[in-house]
């Protein structure tokens, strides 16, 4: 319980700092501080589908139910935070370029790997049987898995792109002063930790049903 309360107040200053201390963007002025949410955000997306890619081998291998549902929870995650990627980044070209969406190569690549996850989740859903929707599930995650280091950080790279060069360029580079970089920093180091209290409570909510039923099933 204190964990989470220093969580919270850890990102209340974090967004405080992100109005207050850290200063506008060379050429982008206040616009630029959506980028204290759009990338962690998009940091988060990416941690959970490495995750759920990890727990779907740690499934195939021991067929725990367990591991397929930290492996569901994970891609859930990562969708969520996907899509909240993508809305700070339409509002964020919506002020830049006068439209919210223009299939940029980067706008282009996420939207492709939201409907991968998607699909993912559909196929959870349309599979009965509990041991074969974990296999089929499982394969899913670790080739969709493949796609997203392709997606995210490679494929956008090889075109020309909109993104804002003063922050983050095709190369990769971050191009931020002290301050920016401290508020950068801290908002990523916020936003895993939102992502894991999440997670924590998916799991726990899990733990629950499952000593229910075993309860049930008991009486």
């Amino acid at each position: 319980m204190i964990w989470r309360i220093i969580l919270g107040l850890y990102m209340l200053l974090v967004t405080v700092a992100t109005f207050l201390y850290a200063p506008p963007a060379l050429g982008l002025g206040d616009l630029s501080r959506i980028i204290y949410f759009h990338v962690p955000l998009a940091w988060v997306g990416v941690l959970a589908y490495l995750f759920s890619m990890i727990n779907s081998i740690h499934f195939l291998r021991s067929l725990n139910p367990e591991n397929d549902y930290k492996a569901a929870v994970n891609a859930e995650i990562g969708l969520a935070f996907t899509i909240l990627a993508t809305l700070t980044g339409a509002i964020f070209a919506r002020n830049t370029w006068g439209v919210y969406w223009n299939w940029d190569p980067r706008q282009t690549s996420v939207f492709i790997l939201m409907l991968i996850y998607g699909a993912y989740l559909v196929l959870r859903s349309s599979v009965q049987d509990s041991e074969k929707r974990g296999r089929l599930a499982a394969v899913y995650s670790i080739m969709a898995s493949i796609s997203v280091p392709f997606l995210v950080f490679i494929i956008p790279r090889l075109y020309s792109t909109l993104h804002p060069d003063p922050i983050l360029n095709t190369s990769g580079q971050l191009k931020m002063n002290a301050q920016m970089l401290q508020v950068f920093l801290a908002s990523l180091a916020g936003f895993t930790g939102i992502y894991y209290w999440i997670y924590n409570l998916e799991l726990r909510y899990y733990k629950i049903k499952e000593r229910k039923e075993a309860k049930q099933e008991h009486d």
